[in-house]
């Protein structure tokens, strides 16, 4: 039986790897969750949970990873944690940082000698998603976007860089006897308590407040948007794949796309989350402007070029009038829809009367779900080369966003509708 250490385990993609190890005692003798702070109860006696920062030096975190008492008979390393900076270059320096660390220490700690495989969780920036439109279908064999006088530092190529200088099958690797597996999942729906980075917590806690004001389910995002095609991930078919993947030899020194297996848009979505929540969309959303005091603009090629340029003239795109400019067109921006003071009150009256979690409001990621609905492009990325690895798993997006709900119920996060 394998021992595993999972990075950032009470996040949102790190909580369900546990649970999924953890549903597999045959196979996975002992899971080691890390985080800095929290703990969870992951109601499994092969789950130990262990404090580390990733912002300590190297040596600090030897001395965390001492704790772990069977630390020499680790074999895979899962490494799912991230810190979200100001800036592209902090993003680039501190998970850089973060990651060069952890492995360091692990030489520290001798623990790299029964090591077998690492896995690291990055996302579908490593196509430019952040910047504007990439090349859809997004591929794995796709090029990065190096030219840091056209693109800002990407911290996910820094962390693939430091990870196949320390592991894998290229020249100078430190312990090529040691192998790595990136995933790159995209727009993740999942649950994590305490954690308010979540797509699902933030649609619902807007359905709810809307619907307690008494109105139509209004799609706060851009038009354009609601009609383009994005693929989702679920956390937990993540977790599946990721535990798959560590195990499989196909997927040795390979970056794969992880997504459910299904193309949405919110046109489909939209009405189901109406309903969900006992509501309907407003018939006319589109008919005429949101309010100008809550609308937002954001021209994103004005930072740089969109990152489907890079493949313009292969692709025969040059100059092309199907390529308009990204941007990100928020109809209600739900940062400032939040601080409205109707909003506030009316979530006070709805966590009050329904016993929720009173911060929630305050907590959630507002700006995270304005860009992922404010996109005027389309986010479609492959899953042909995990295929072609064997890999069969599937999730319906729509039952992973209604469960997603269900677990947000439990938590007293938004209010009961089922």
């Amino acid at each position: 039986m394998a021992s595993a250490i999972v990075l950032g385990a009470t996040g949102i993609i790190g909580r369900e790897l546990v649970r999924e190890l953890s549903a597999h005692p045959s196979q996975w003798k002992s899971i080691h969750a890390l985080s800095r702070s929290k703990t969870e109860d992951f109601g499994s006696p092969s789950v130990q949970q262990h404090h580390i920062d990733l912002l300590n030096s190297a040596q600090d975190m030897a001395k965390d990873l001492s704790a772990i008492r069977d630390l020499d008979a680790v074999e895979h390393v899962f490494f799912c944690a991230w810190l979200q900076k100001s800036t592209e270059k902090e993003n680039a320096d501190v998970n850089g940082a973060m990651l060069q660390n952890f492995l360091d220490a692990l030489e520290l700690t001798g623990a790299v000698s029964k090591l077998k495989r690492i896995v690291l969780v990055t996302g579908c920036k490593q196509y430019g998603v952040h910047l504007g439109q990439a090349k859809n279908p997004m591929l794995e064999s796709d090029p990065w976007l190096r030219d840091e006088s056209k693109w800002p530092p990407n911290f996910y190529y820094r962390q693939q860089d430091i990870l196949r200088a320390f592991c894998g099958d290229e020249p100078g690797s430190k312990h090529p006897e040691i192998s790595w597996t990136v995933t790159y999942p995209n727009d993740v729906i999942g649950f994590a308590s305490g954690n308010f980075m979540n797509l699902a917590s933030d649609i619902g806690i807007y359905a709810a407040v809307n619907k307690e004001l008494g109105r139509d389910l209004e799609f706060p995002g851009s038009e354009t948007f609601y009609t383009k095609f994005d693929t989702f991930t679920s956390s937990k078919l993540h977790a599946q794949f990721c535990v798959w993947a560590v195990q499989e030899p196909k997927t040795a020194n390979q970056g794969f796309n992880v997504m459910n297996g299904d193309v949405q848009s919110w046109q489909d979505l939209w009405p189901r989350v109406a309903q969900r929540f006992g509501m309907k969309v407003k018939a006319d959303q589109f008919a005429s402007p949101g309010p100008k005091d809550l609308a937002n603009l954001v021209q994103l090629t004005e930072k740089a070029p969109q990152p489907v340029t890079l493949l313009a003239k292969e692709c025969g795109l040059e100059g092309a009038k199907s390529l308009p400019p990204s941007q990100l067109e928020q109809r209600i921006s739900l940062v400032k829809w939040a601080k409205t003071e109707e909003v506030k009150q009316a979530w006070n009256r709805l966590a009050e009367r329904e016993g929720l979690q009173k911060d929630a409001l305050e907590k959630a990621t507002w700006a995270f779900t304005d860009f992922i609905l404010g996109r005027n492009y389309d986010v479609v990325a492959s899953m042909s080369k995990a295929r072609e690895a064997g890999w069969t798993g599937y999730m319906d997006t729509w039952k992973s966003l209604s469960d997603t709900f269900g677990e947000l119920e439990a938590a007293r996060i938004i209010p009961k509708t089922h």
